[in-house]
C-alpha cells in the first residue's frame, strides 16, 4: 500500500530552493526559502531574509544549506547562484524582522546548485558547489566566517555532481558527469585519481551513490536534469576490473534535477525520492510542457516500483525542484517534504500508510 501525503500550500513564491532548520532557537523547525523564512509549526507567518538577485524568471539562489558559519550558536545558511557566480552565506541576525547580511565565500563561477558532504571524514560538512565549466573546489569551514578552498579537480566538472564510496575504501569519492574521482587517504593533501568510466549526460545534483541491489558494491542513481530519463548504473567487479551497466528507472519523465535516497516510509530501507523541476530552463528543455510530478521509487529486488506523490498539469501537479528539503515536521516519525519551485512553495505531509 502506498504512502499517503497531504499537500499544503505555503506561499506563492518562485524561489527554487528551501531548507528546514530552527531559525529562532525555539526548538521548532522553520522553513527558509529565498527571501523569506516561515515560522513553524504551521509556517503561516513569514519573516524577511533579505533581497535575492532576480534574473529573468530565476532567482540567484540555488541551495539552502544550514550551517553555523560564524559560531554564534545560530544557524545561518549557504547558497550560490548562476548569475552572481559566487558562493555565499547569509547570517542569521537572531531577531525576526531583521535582514540577514550576505557574505561572499568565493567567486567560484556559475553555480548550478550546491551540496554539503563530509569530504575529510571529520564529522563536519564541507560545501561543494557544482560549477559546470569550472574546477571542482571544496570549501571547508576553518573558523568563524572563514573557509579554506581545496581544489580537487582542475578540469571542468560538467553538469552533475555526487559523493560516496565507489571504490570500497571507506572514503568518499566524487562523481562527475564524465567519470569519477577516487579519494586519496588525505583528501586535501593527496592527488585524486580520475576514472573516465561513463558519460552521465546532463546529470542530476546530486548523483546518488548507493548499493541499490545489495551486492556490496555502491551503484549510481542519476536523473537527467535537462532531458528525459532516470536511471541506475550498476557497478560490477570481475577479475579486478570495474564496469557499469545502465538500467532504466523512469525514462518517460524529464528534468529530474534533485533527488534523495532516504527511508520515506519508515521500514528501515531507503527509497529514491525525486520529481520534476518545473520550468528548469523556462520551457526550453525536452518534456518541459509535460505534466509535473513528485514520486518515490521502492527497490523490489529486481527493479524500482514507482509511487506517485503528486502529478498533474503545470500548477496542478507539483515537482521537487533544484533543492528540496526533508524533515519530520509533525513528530510522527516520518519525513515530510518541503517542495519549492517556480510553481510555489508547498509541504507534502507524510501521513504513512
Amino acid at each position: 500500500m502506498p504512502l499517503r501525503f497531504r499537500k499544503v500550500f505555503i506561499a506563492d513564491e518562485r524561489y527554487e530552493s528551501a531548507g528546514v532548520f530552527d531559525v529562532d532557537g525555539d526548538g521548532v523547525p522553520d522553513i527558509v526559502s529565498g527571501a523569506f523564512w516561515y515560522q513553524g509549526p504551521d509556517f503561516k507567518k513569514k519573516h524577511p531574509v533579505g533581497p535575492v538577485l532576480a534574473e529573468g524568471e530565476y532567482f540567484d539562489d540555488f541551495s539552502t544549506i544550514a550551517l553555523d558559519v560564524n559560531g554564534d550558536g545560530r544557524l545561518d545558511f549557504v547558497t550560490g547562484g548562476w548569475w552572481g557566480e559566487t558562493l555565499r552565506w547569509r547570517e542569521n541576525p537572531g531577531e525576526a524582522g531583521k535582514e540577514w547580511p550576505e557574505h561572499i565565500i568565493a567567486h567560484c563561477g556559475n553555480v548550478e546548485t550546491t551540496r554539503a558532504w563530509d569530504v575529510d571524514r571529520d564529522g563536519q560538512m564541507e560545501i561543494v558547489p557544482n560549477t559546470p565549466g569550472h574546477p571542482l573546489v571544496v570549501y571547508k569551514l576553518v573558523g568563524p566566517g572563514k573557509f579554506a578552498a581545496h581544489t580537487i579537480f582542475e578540469k571542468a566538472q560538467g553538469h552533475g555532481l555526487g559523493f560516496g564510496d565507489i571504490s570500497g575504501s571507506g572514503r568518499g569519492d566524487f562523481v562527475l558527469a564524465h567519470g569519477w574521482l577516487e579519494a586519496p587517504e588525505d583528501p586535501f593533501g593527496g592527488p585524486w585519481t580520475y576514472h573516465p568510466d561513463f558519460d552521465l549526460g546532463s546529470a542530476s545534483v546530486p548523483v546518488l551513490v548507493a548499493d541499490v541491489n545489495g551486492d556490496g558494491l555502491n551503484d549510481l542513481i542519476v536523473g537527467q536534469a535537462h532531458d528525459y530519463g532516470l536511471d541506475w548504473w550498476e557497478q560490477r567487479m570481475e577479475g579486478g576490473k570495474r564496469s557499469w551497466v545502465k538500467h532504466p528507472i523512469d525514462p518517460e519523465n524529464s528534468q529530474y534535477h534533485d533527488m534523495q535516497w532516504v527511508d520515506i516510509d519508515g521500514d528501515g530501507r531507503c527509497e529514491l525520492l525525486t520529481g520534476k523541476r518545473y520550468r528548469a530552463h523556462c520551457d526550453h528543455d525536452p518534456g518541459a510542457f509535460d505534466a509535473v510530478g513528485s514520486y518515490y521509487f521502492s527497490w523490489n529486488g529486481e527493479g524500482f516500483t514507482k509511487q506517485v506523490i503528486d502529478y498533474g498539469p503545470a500548477r496542478v501537479g507539483k515537482g521537487l525542484g533544484i533543492h528540496f528539503a526533508l524533515a519530520d515536521l509533525t513528530g510522527n516519525g516520518l519525513l515530510d517534504i518541503v517542495a519549492p519551485g517556480k510553481d510555489g512553495l508547498y509541504i507534502f505531509y507524510n501521513e504513512g500508510r
